[in-house]
């Protein structure tokens, strides 16, 4: 007859729920896999597929019971770390949809809104065809397996145990959180020059012929040349998909390293 204690059960008990309980908040709040479209059955179960995989890796050791107030504490700052993670990676997909909501408005996509089923808000057509184009490009590169590797090395830069977070993490965050806005420029400068040069052109040409009407030109033009210049700089979004990966990597890093009292 097999029989353990109370005491073996709460200790196989935490073996599983600390680290499920930062792998879950990672997938929950992710890119791609932390959408509202996968179901919620899928999204725990590769939260346990990958805690059990990684278990044999940590020290787990002299673990309090989860249902104590040590217990919960730990378990909080668990969360906090893998939605501080997810939330580094998922600013990348917003900096790109922010830069189609700039390149919309120029375009002359403004009231060309759609549903997006991932946000559930309205968003201009062009944001929402960019953000479909990196979460592929986000797919087909493996980012999301350098994702769950990073995710892996959070356990040995920030332990499971009863630590003080430093407040500097939430800082980092919030620093990584403000580069959106320079990403989402940087994308959508080639549009926002072309443009201002079409809508130069396009004022020149009013004055010199008032009887034209602009309304009926100008938006075919501004629309021509956005999609232009978007077919030029589709080849590159991926080189730049990596590098702000890599960089929200990096963040990631400090990120652990700081909630585990380091500066």
């Amino acid at each position: 007859m097999i029989s353990f204690t109370s005491a073996q059960l709460a200790a196989w008990i935490s073996l599983l729920v600390y680290p499920m309980a930062r792998v879950l908040a990672l997938i929950a709040s992710a890119p791609v896999i932390g959408n509202r479209q996968v179901p919620i059955r899928i999204k725990v179960g590769l939260a346990a597929i990958f805690t059990i995989v990684i278990i044999p890796t940590l020290d787990l050791q002299d673990l309090p019971d989860p249902s104590s107030a040590e217990g919960i504490l730990i378990l909080l700052q668990q969360m906090v770390a893998g939605l501080l993670m997810g939330f580094s990676i998922r600013l990348i997909f917003t900096a790109i949809e922010m830069a189609g909501d700039y390149i919309g408005m120029q375009m002359g996509f403004g009231f060309a809104n759609f549903f997006d089923p991932i946000n559930s808000t309205m968003r201009p057509v062009l944001a929402q065809f960019l953000g479909v184009i990196v979460a592929l490009a986000f797919v087909s590169m493996d980012l999301h397996l350098y994702m769950l590797a990073a995710l892996s090395d959070s356990f040995q830069s920030f332990p499971i145990a009863s630590t003080t977070p430093s407040a500097g993490a939430f800082r980092t965050a919030a620093e990584w959180g403000g580069s959106i806005f320079m990403y989402a420029l940087q994308f959508s400068l080639p549009f926002i020059a072309a443009l201002l040069i079409t809508n130069f052109a396009l004022g020149i040409l009013t004055r010199s012929a008032p009887q034209l009407n602009i309304f009926a030109v100008g938006f075919p033009i501004t629309i021509s040349v956005g999609f232009i210049v978007l077919a030029l700089v589709i080849p590159f979004i991926a080189p730049m998909l990596e590098y702000i990966f890599h960089q929200a990597l990096d963040t990631v890093t400090r990120i652990m390293l700081q909630l585990a009292g380091g500066r």
